[in-house]
């Protein structure tokens, strides 16, 4: 495939807002996860929150699409000089010529849960709660177009925890066929009951800070994020490059992954081949590495078939918490963060890695410029999505 410049990104996440405060989180080993602290919710675990988001007011033609997923995404948008960047894009390519491809999984079903709770006395929602923007998986695509002035082709993808990995998959088709010449990317989830209870009750959430990779782990921690990228095939100033992508579904069950990691094997050995690399081409595996005791060990064994002798790699989710929907582009930005500065982090809280991974699972981080990197992200109903990323 024709490699995309990544022309600029951003990311506001638990462990830090912004390019410059994610850094020294990852050298210094900083998680941005606390104990529980959800309004409202009781569940004893850690969580990767995001502080501010509440205090965020949109305004004008916006005020339609006020939630805690839009707030979220507003953060992002307002930081690493990301709103000068679609600015300039925009002076580049016409508004009708730009697409919006955003990865969502809870989108605004925060404020769809307060409606339901505010019934009025006739079971119908308050007129403060009728929101047409906001009740929909569409919100958060049709809010990141709306404040950006994008006019080309909006699209919502929600796969769960590859939603965000994906949209670099679908951006890279859009502009293959003509349909657009350049695209913004990026993927935003926000904490809510619905997810917290939800995964509790699936005995997935750990009471206790995620270690993924570690025998002794115990399970994940959700988090919050928004993340986004520019996509377009030339630029003067290229962060990084969309080599390729792999694309796959195991259709094995609904919130387990396949046994064997067939599924997950594939989507590597796709992108691979897109991107016209041999698997030692790769110096480094962001990993999706929930800290379950199945996905890690499926995983690794994946990791094995596909290269024999893993690279170094790590998961992140120690530091963020699985921003399910925004997990792609969370690990996607990580992962060009390690290319641009030659830092490979490392996986946090792994102190004794599972047998098939000590040799390659990094417990520190380490200095070395790699000019190729893979990100996974894996999510619930086999939907996996592979990225391969190279430096500028």
């Amino acid at each position: 495939m024709e490699a995309l410049q990544i022309s600029a990104m951003t990311l506001a996440c638990a462990a830090g807002k912004g390019i410059g405060a994610l850094r020294p989180a990852l050298a210094e080993g900083r998680s941005g996860l606390r104990a529980n602290d959800y309004p409202g919710c009781e569940l004893e675990t850690w969580i990767g929150r995001v502080d501010g988001v509440e205090d965020i007011v949109l305004e004008d033609d916006l005020a339609r699409f006020q939630c805690r997923n839009n707030q979220l995404a507003a953060i992002a948008l307002d930081l690493d000089g990301f709103r000068e960047s679609a600015a300039e894009l925009l002076e580049r390519h016409r508004p009708e010529r730009i697409a919006c491809v955003v990865g969502t999984s809870t989108a605004g079903i925060s404020s769809t849960e307060r409606a339901f709770r505010e019934l009025d006395a006739q079971g119908a929602f308050r007129p403060e709660h009728v929101m047409p923007w906001v009740h929909t998986p569409h919100t958060s695509a049709a809010f990141v177009a709306a404040a950006l002035g994008l006019a080309g082709p909006v699209q919502t993808v929600s796969t769960a925890c590859s939603s965000s990995a994906k949209v670099f998959a679908t951006a890279a088709r859009l502009i293959e066929t003509g349909f657009a010449d350049a695209a913004v990317v990026g993927g935003v989830d926000s904490l809510c009951l619905s997810v917290l209870y939800g995964f509790h009750s699936l005995e997935l959430v750990s009471p206790d800070p995620c270690r993924p990779f570690d025998r002794s782990r115990t399970g994940l921690n959700l988090g919050e994020a928004a993340g986004f990228a520019i996509l377009e095939r030339e630029s003067k100033h290229a962060l990084g490059r969309l080599l390729g992508w792999g694309e796959t579904s195991d259709a094995h069950h609904m919130a387990s992954p396949h046994p064997e990691g067939e599924g997950a094997i594939t989507a590597m050995r796709q992108a691979l081949d897109r991107a016209g690399l041999p698997p030692e081409a790769i110096g480094y595996v962001n990993c999706h590495g929930t800290a379950t005791p199945m996905n890690d060990r499926i995983e690794t064994a994946a990791l094995r078939t596909v290269f024999g002798d893993p690279p170094p790699a790590s998961s992140t989710k120690a530091w963020t918490g699985h921003t399910l929907g925004a997990a792609g582009i969370t690990e996607a930005v990580f992962s060009l963060m390690a290319l641009a500065d030659g830092y490979l982090p490392a996986s946090l809280n792994c102190s004794v890695p599972e047998p098939g991974a000590a040799d390659f699972i990094l417990r520190d981080g380490r200095r070395e410029r790699v000019g190729a990197v893979m990100s996974n992200s894996f999510g619930f109903g086999g939907s996996n999505c592979t990225l391969v990323l190279g430096a500028a």
